[in-house]
């Protein structure tokens, strides 16, 4: 969905596991320095709460490819339009192709924490593959926007392809908590940063819209301030 809705959805989620994360990680931390005042400070504790994150986000993908499917004007599992003669869709196809990789990554959460059918390390590297198609589908989904737009999503892509490298890292070096902190930080600022495009690129308010397109050029340098201060803000909050 290329609108304030199909923006603010996933922003939800990343804001939603962003905040999570900003709160467990440092009780992690402080548990392992601790071990006796913290029952989540032992390994199964925590391992329950990768499996419970795992269904969660499994649910929350399952919701989001529902969404872009089934919307009133959604494409209904049609890739092909076979009497218009050409392909049905395709931006929306593209979002649920994101959500489904953020689902095989809860699955893989799920079954790596739950059973011992897979090494734990499996859980970054898929997350971190989630995270890069999701980029790698946002590089080609700019083609033919407005100047603004394809600038705002350009930024977006910073903290996409810096989440993916992080989480990377992730599988080599688990448990540090300079990587998870990064990690959050960049999952607020993603979620942050998507709920600001919905109301720059695709608000409902078409006043606010117009006033965007007055100067191009300044409107420009305010993304760039506002994507600098974004930054700013998740460095102070986490």
């Amino acid at each position: 969905m290329g609108n304030f809705k199909g923006h603010a959805l996933p922003g939800s989620f990343f804001l939603l596991f962003g905040l999570w994360w900003s709160v467990k990680y440092p009780l992690k931390y402080a548990c392992r320095k601790n071990k006796n005042a913290c029952y989540l400070g032992s390994r199964a504790g925590f391992q329950r709460l990768e499996f419970v994150e795992g269904i969660i986000k499994a649910v929350f993908a399952l919701i989001g490819m529902v969404a872009e499917q089934f919307v009133p004007d959604g494409p209904h599992l049609k890739l092909y339009n076979y009497e218009k003669k050409h392909w049905d869709h395709l931006m929306n196809w593209q979002h649920a192709t994101m959500y489904l990789f953020y689902g095989i990554s809860g699955l893989v959460d799920i079954v790596a924490h739950g059973t011992n059918a897979l090494p734990a390390a499996m859980d970054r590297m898929m997350l971190s593959l989630a995270v890069f198609i999701e980029g790698f589908l946002f590089c080609y989904h700019l083609h033919g926007r407005a100047m603004l737009d394809v600038h705002v999503h350009q930024l977006l892509l910073f903290a996409i392809f810096g989440a993916a490298a992080c989480i990377f890292l992730e599988v080599f070096f688990r448990g540090s908590i300079v990587l998870e902190m990064l990690r959050t930080s960049l999952c607020i600022l993603q979620g942050s940063w998507f709920w600001q495009t919905s109301t720059i690129c695709v608000t409902e308010n078409h006043t606010l819209a117009a006033a965007w397109d007055i100067c191009k050029r300044l409107a420009l340098c305010f993304i760039l301030q506002m994507g600098a201060q974004s930054g700013i803000r998740q460095i102070i909050l986490i």
